[in-house]
């Protein structure tokens, strides 16, 4: 039985986080149906997910395979929703990944991607995926790093491998700059992927770069300012997370 109250509360800040989104767009010129919300279940029980599926979410973003995959089978309603995997991935995990998700934004190794173009050759699909870059030079991040302009050249014998992989489909970039209060402060890594995609795509013009995935609950309006397509939102529409 779904609770209709959660269902409510879930909604009613959904529609809300997708009139900043239309704001947002307008202050930057953009049509606001290029900009796709995501919402982050990670750590969330199946009933909350529930809920949202009700209160109309569309697409859903994990953080671990595992548990991603243990909801969908708990959840079995098929192609209802999207799910997206947005967390780090580890190779061994590789397996669940091109099974099981619509997208993956964390693509952060040529090992990985290797091992992902190999499975989803065995499931007969073309896996679409999101390159992640490290733009903030933060140790504890993930995926290439570009925090460096003058750089960038290092990671092109990576790239230029992974996009003969014939089982992958890059269709743009991903990344998390370092948390900030004020989200004005992000605005400069944003800004950087921004750069980035577009030096890519000069170099590689076959290549549709055409996603940004960037902005989270706090910084979710700055990064459609500076280009996002793919916003990534948990609690600021689901509520915290069960302790």
């Amino acid at each position: 039985m779904v609770d209709e109250s959660l269902v409510g509360f879930i909604r009613e800040r959904y529609i809300r986080i997708q009139t900043q989104i239309v704001d947002a767009a307008r202050i930057a010129g953009r049509a606001p149906e290029s900009i796709q919300l995501l919402v982050v279940t990670k750590k969330q029980p199946v009933s909350v997910i529930e809920a949202a599926i009700v209160a109309d979410v569309k697409i859903f973003g994990e953080n671990y395979p595992e548990e991603a995959v243990s909801k969908q089978q708990v959840l079995n309603i098929g192609n209802k929703v999207e799910w997206h995997m947005i967390g780090h991935v580890q190779s061994r995990k590789a397996r669940l990944v091109a099974e099981n998700f619509a997208l993956l934004h964390s693509l952060d190794s040529l090992k990985l991607a290797r091992r992902l173009d190999r499975f989803a050759a065995e499931f007969g699909r073309k896996l679409p995926v999101l390159l992640e870059f490290n733009v903030g030079g933060e140790e504890s991040k993930f995926g290439w790093q570009a925090s460096d302009e003058s750089l960038w050249d290092n990671f092109l014998p990576d790239l230029e491998a992974l996009l003969s992989l014939e089982n992958l489909e890059v269709q743009g970039l991903m990344t998390m700059p370092p948390f900030f209060e004020d989200a004005e402060l992000a605005r400069p890594y944003f800004r950087q992927l921004r750069v980035l995609r577009d030096y890519l795509s000069a170099l590689y013009p076959q290549v549709k770069w055409e996603q940004l995935s960037m902005g989270t609950s706090v910084d979710f309006q700055v990064a459609i300012e500076e280009g996002a397509t793919i916003v990534r939102v948990g609690q600021a529409i689901l509520g915290s997370r069960p302790v």
